[in-house]
């Protein structure tokens, strides 16, 4: 069930799924391994359910006090006898392989850039090439190799960008493959293609996109600050001044998500994917956005702006 809905999502087959016991492990525990490396843990209490409330100082349901494992959310096993009480009370109650599925899940997904090689690559455009024979035949091996769309693809989902659409990638790579082999580069003119996809989640029903956007001059200084190397490009930012916009985008973020709002940023092509690359640790759940991916139809709402001095 996981591997089709990460199919369906992300657009690649995930190798199968291995469950091995293991005696070294706690009773109640569980370890994530990705080609051997431990990726996640975590615990499971069997014939229990996990309860997740806003409220979880009410004290009327007895329960052992936990955090949900995908999302590090409050949360409490609690017994079986209990359900329908914690269900009445509004929380949010599931059971202990849901709570593991869930987390797998997000694992994968999280790691999914890292999970994907060339023989799954190889699949995919084989099975592209049934459908735009043309297309991968003057994209590949004339123009980049194998490896180089791997790792656009890698870049793609590393940020959740599905890869389902695998002719639109390969018609976009073809036809920008021939300026530049800068794989950065021809990762966000892939995006700009996807653009609506990307969107699509992003958006209300009004086709409105609220989003935080940086103080020109921050920007012209993250631009001039990128540098090019032999695996694309890379921010060499001062630190001082790096760990101040840290700071208070951290902070315009908490103030969207308090608000109620998607945190979406949104900046230059180039400045784009260098920030994304030094937010994801600190704030994973952080969009980031290019202007070249606001398509025609979409009304940009501006809902803060982050500063060098302050955020506002």
């Amino acid at each position: 069930m996981i591997r089709r809905q990460i199919a369906s999502e992300l657009g690649f087959i995930v190798p199968v799924i291995r469950v091995r016991d293991n005696m070294n492990l706690q009773p109640n525990q569980y370890v994530i391994k990705i080609r051997g490396a431990e990726i996640a843990t975590g615990e499971i209490l069997a014939d229990h359910y996990m309860a997740m409330s806003s409220g979880l100082d009410d004290d009327t349901i007895p329960g052992t006090p936990t955090k949900e494992p995908a999302f590090g959310l409050e949360a409490k096993w609690i017994n079986a006898m209990y359900r329908e009480q914690a269900e009445l009370n509004g929380w949010m109650v599931v059971d202990a392989p849901t709570v593991l599925a869930t987390h797998i899940t997000e694992v994968i997904k999280t790691q999914a850039w890292e999970i994907l090689n060339r023989q799954d690559v190889k699949t995919l455009i084989d099975h592209a090439k049934e459908q735009a024979p043309a297309v991968v035949d003057e994209l590949i091996p004339e123009l980049l190799s194998l490896g180089q769309v791997q790792k656009v693809l890698a870049n793609l989902l590393r940020e959740r960008v599905s890869i389902r659409d695998m002719v639109s990638i390969l018609e976009t790579l073809a036809d920008q493959a021939q300026a530049t082999k800068d794989l950065d580069r021809l990762t966000e003119h892939v995006r700009q293609a996807l653009a609506r996809q990307i969107l699509q989640p992003l958006i209300g029903k009004d086709k409105t996109l609220p989003v935080i956007t940086l103080d020109p001059q921050i920007e012209q200084q993250i631009l001039d600050s990128i540098h090019p190397s032999d695996y694309g490009t890379y921010l060499a930012l001062d630190p001082k001044m790096l760990q101040v916009l840290v700071q208070n985008l951290t902070l315009e973020v908490e103030k969207v998500m308090l608000k109620g709002f998607t945190p979406v940023i949104v900046c230059a092509p180039l400045v784009r994917i260098n920030l994304k690359r030094v937010m994801e640790r600190q704030l994973p759940q952080l969009m980031v956005l290019s202007y070249n991916e606001l398509v025609q139809g979409v009304q940009v709402q501006a809902i803060g702006m982050v500063g060098m001095d302050r955020a506002s």
